[in-house]
């Protein structure tokens, strides 16, 4: 796809510094009075003119929302929403239109669009919506920094730990790892122990809670 590379650099490579509201639509008057809003509610707005000319800009800094134009020169804004999610893009986005219908409407919001809003909307029914998209990106950004501080510190532990806390989230007993590993349980026990204190799990609970974050068990023929 066209903007495979782009948009993923885009979205992994921002830093977590202020919000940015990325503004696309092709109405020059009708872009800079979304922008004035948005300056006029503390919030720093990025405008384009098409989807290419977001695409080849430089990489926005922190929590992003998208406002999007429906019906845009080249790439539409229902095409851009389809392009994130085929590279797993998730930055929200708020639709505006002026010839919107409730199909358009059906299939933003069920790709998981933050609003749809028609053209003249209220200025609070916009701002509102924004706000919700940054928030919903800023918790993103805080869960995967929060995932790759817990891959590292799963990465940090001995295979044979890594093999324990797997086991052990799928509900093996001491004695069954040991008789698997060819070890005593004292041994299990004491790698069991530095595994744990290692990824910060208090309790076993709390231990599958982050076996299971990181995807390491396979999900069960039973689906459970």
């Amino acid at each position: 796809m066209q903007f495979s590379t782009e948009l993923l650099a885009r979205a992994k490579g921002v830093r977590d510094s202020s919000a940015r509201v990325v503004v696309i639509e092709d109405d020059a008057d009708f872009r800079e009075s979304v922008g004035r809003l948005l300056r006029s509610a503390g919030l720093e707005p990025c405008l384009f003119a098409t989807v290419a000319d977001f695409v080849g800009s430089e990489p926005v800094d922190g929590p992003t929302c998208l406002v999007l134009d429906v019906r845009l020169p080249g790439r539409s804004g229902l095409d851009f929403q389809r392009d994130l999610m085929a590279t797993s893009v998730t930055l929200p986005i708020v639709f505006i239109t002026a010839h919107g219908d409730i199909r358009m409407g059906v299939e933003a919001m069920k790709a998981g669009a933050i609003e749809f809003l028609t053209k003249p909307f209220r200025d609070q029914d916009l701002l509102d919506a924004v706000n919700a998209g940054l928030a919903r990106d800023r918790a993103r950004r805080e869960d995967e920094v929060a995932l790759r501080a817990l891959r590292l510190r799963f990465e940090a532990l001995t295979p044979r730990e890594r093999a324990i806390a797997i086991q052990v989230a799928e509900g093996r007993l001491n004695k069954q790892i040991a008789a698997d590993m060819g070890v005593t349980e004292t041994t299990v026990k004491v790698h069991r122990s530095n595994m744990m204190r290692k990824l910060n799990a208090p309790s076993v609970a709390e231990l599958c809670r982050l076996v299971d974050k990181l995807k390491l068990v396979p999900e069960r023929a039973d689906g459970r």
